[in-house]
């Protein structure tokens, strides 16, 4: 028990050492480590049915599905530990609302997958509609390239046998018009072989031997078209047959086939939200739980402790810029001495160098007076 009380303290992001200070807060935080480490084991799961509709392999599926599983609970780790209460609703609602949006992110990632297993039964019978929707739509594609040639070779080919069918009722009225002439049934009302009678055989013949030649025409013409009509139509099955027939059994076909029987069925759509409601509220809990909570010891503690790191911090950087500026200063003053004395000691240089320049200009004038003199006593 204490194994799996520290593993969920683990989970739950805590500072045991603060913790074991609060030991009253024990509880709370090994009810949000569980709900962490349970909505991990979910993400997992889930992220192995999708993964499932995609590869075929069970290794494959179960190693990505346990990472997947490990970064979702990493993430509602980093969320609910990073999450602090200041004492005040309207700071602790604007540092909660990025952490609240994210774990809503992540319960709708997390809810789509197993909403897709529980309604697996009515989304496969969506696939199936959807699979023969596909197949008429690639299959009236391929049709809509030989429609208009078919059509036009089957209208051809009904206009030359209406050609020859309209021949025959020509010929079958001449013929039946000689024939009652002969028999005094219709013409001229008198039994008799007579020239009325020849006329109207030689009308109904002339029409007969058109009849031949347009049959005879038509028929040759007739064959050559429907050649060419069996040939696209052979062609036109050929490709249909030879039509890449893709099953619909991945990913997103299956959210799509959830989407129409979502439409279609209102219970589907409201058992749907109520699933995806569910998962937010498990995934937002812990967050909601510090966000609607009192501040707690836990929070006093935590909040005593880095207010003395940050103070210890403030005092360690303050000495260290205060021994800083100090060298600097020393730093400055030596050098702005040592450069003052540098300058005295050159004006003296300057002064004494003057002094002699000075004094051997006046040492030359005393010698060329001197000699000035005595040139001028040997003159005289």
């Amino acid at each position: 028990m204490t194994i799996l009380k520290d593993f969920f303290l683990f989970c739950s992001g805590v500072n045991l050492s603060i913790l074991k200070r609060t030991p009253t807060e024990t509880n709370k935080f090994v009810g949000i480590g569980a709900t962490i480490f349970f909505t991990g084991v979910f993400a997992a799961i889930a992220g192995g049915y999708a993964l499932s509709t995609v590869f075929e392999s069970y290794w494959i599926i179960s190693f990505v599905a346990i990472i997947w599983g490990l970064m979702i609970f990493n993430l509602d780790r980093f969320i609910v530990s990073t999450m602090k209460k200041k004492g005040s609703f309207g700071r602790d609602f604007a540092a909660a609302t990025p952490r609240l949006i994210l774990a809503i992110l992540i319960s709708i990632v997390i809810a789509k997958p197993l909403e897709l297993k529980i309604f697996e039964s009515e989304i496969n019978a969506e696939l199936v509609k959807m699979e023969q929707e596909n197949y008429k739509e690639q299959d009236d594609l391929v049709k809509g390239r030989y429609t208009a040639s078919i059509d036009s070779i089957r209208s051809d080919i009904n206009l030359l046998k209406s050609e020859v069918s309209d021949k025959e009722l020509e010929r079958d009225a001449l013929t039946l018009a000689a024939i009652q002439e002969a028999d005094g049934t219709g013409g001229s009302m008198n039994k008799n072989l007579g020239p009325i009678y020849k006329t109207k055989k030689a009308a109904a013949d002339k029409v007969q031997s058109e009849l031949d030649v347009l049959t005879a025409t038509n028929n040759g013409l007739i064959e050559e078209k429907q050649r060419r009509l069996n040939v696209l139509e052979s062609t036109q099955s050929q490709d249909i047959a030879t039509l890449n027939r893709v099953s619909m059994s991945g990913f997103a076909a299956r959210i799509e086939g959830l989407e129409r029987a979502s439409s279609r069925s209102q219970a589907i759509m409201i058992a749907n939200i109520f699933i995806m409601l569910l998962f937010i509220a498990v995934e937002t809990a812990p967050v909601l739980t510090k966000l609607m909570l009192e501040r707690s010891p836990y929070d006093f503690m935590l909040d005593k402790h880095e207010h003395l790191f940050q103070m210890n911090h403030k005092a360690i950087t303050s000495k260290q810029m205060n021994t800083v500026m100090s060298e600097v200063k020393f730093d400055e003053e030596t050098i702005s001495h040592k450069t003052e004395l540098a300058i005295n000691a050159e004006k003296e240089l300057a002064k004494d160098a003057v002094k002699r320049r000075l004094e051997e200009l006046t040492g030359r004038t005393t010698l060329s007076r001197s000699f000035l003199n005595s040139s001028t006593l040997l003159d005289s």
